[in-house]
């Protein structure tokens, strides 16, 4: 039985989460976790998601290592923001206990606290800025494509929800790296983060990022290989979060046999390397 603490337990994804893994004859949920001081410490969170009475009570993220050394999950899943998360897997990494993280936004710099505190503690992560199969099978096409239509202009744009906090989406930026290793470029310096005004013609290594916001879309994202004479659209729409929750489900099979001290991927997942 995999025992599986869950970050954000409230909240969107983390409700959809909960609500999944008790599905799951291999999983159970041992510790919800919300903002700190929230008003709904310690009620039932099967409660406060409309499934009914779990036994397991919410605990404040300030109260989180404690939970951890009481409840003993095997993972903890975060999907919140990047300033709360780099805590988050701080704690969990000091605690001995793995990680499957869909948190978006992190810096070069948080990402490398986080390989760190990974390797040093010796614990298994999957970190991926999508977990939805699809579309992770869709980073792969982007890596094949990108390789056959090198001399071809890339662009990249992804839609989102008005809700969410960070641009461009971890998807798209991850997408856009995926382009720029192929091809052997430096997405800081061939980055180009929307368009205004007199910007001069595009230069032919330039990679194009786009992003919209607006009423509940929930994830898509389209990159466009153009050539003189004809464009390929390469694109993945989301329709429903319950996408990336599944992806979750066979990530928290995999990291629990995964490599010591190791960041994972999808594709580590998916078999797709």
């Amino acid at each position: 039985m995999i025992k599986v603490a869950v970050t954000g337990a409230c909240g969107r994804m983390g409700s959809k989460i909960i609500k999944t893994i008790l599905q799951q004859e291999d999983m159970e949920v041992v510790a919800a976790v919300e903002a700190p001081n929230t008003s709904q410490e310690g009620k039932d969170v099967g409660e406060l998601i409309g499934v009914g009475k779990m036994g397991v009570n919410v605990t404040g993220a300030e109260n989180l290592k404690q939970a951890l050394e009481t409840q003993k999950p095997d993972v903890l899943v975060d999907f919140t923001i990047a300033k709360a998360a780099i805590g988050t897997i701080k704690t969990c990494a000091e605690c001995g206990v793995n990680l499957v993280v869909g948190t978006t936004g992190f810096s070069d710099e948080q990402m490398a606290e986080i390989r760190s505190v990974i390797e040093k503690n010796e614990i298994r992560a999957v970190i991926a800025p999508n977990m939805a199969v699809g579309v992770n099978v869709f980073f792969k096409v982007v890596r094949d494509l990108a390789r056959i239509l090198g001399d071809y202009d890339v662009e990249i744009i992804e839609a989102h929800h008005k809700h969410k906090k960070d641009a461009p989406s971890g998807t798209a930026v991850h997408a856009a790296e995926i382009i720029a290793d192929e091809l052997n470029r430096n997405l800081d310096e061939v980055g180009v983060y929307g368009r205004k005004g007199a910007v001069g013609e595009r230069t032919a290594d330039e990679i194009g990022i786009h992003a919209i916001r607006g009423g509940d879309i929930v994830g898509d994202h389209t990159v466009l290989f153009a050539g003189e004479g004809e464009r390929i659209e390469l694109v993945h729409r989301a329709q429903s979060r319950q996408a990336f929750v599944n992806g979750v489900i066979k990530a928290l099979r995999y990291v629990v046999n995964a490599e010591k001290g190791k960041i994972s991927d999808m594709a580590d997942v998916l078999g797709l390397n």
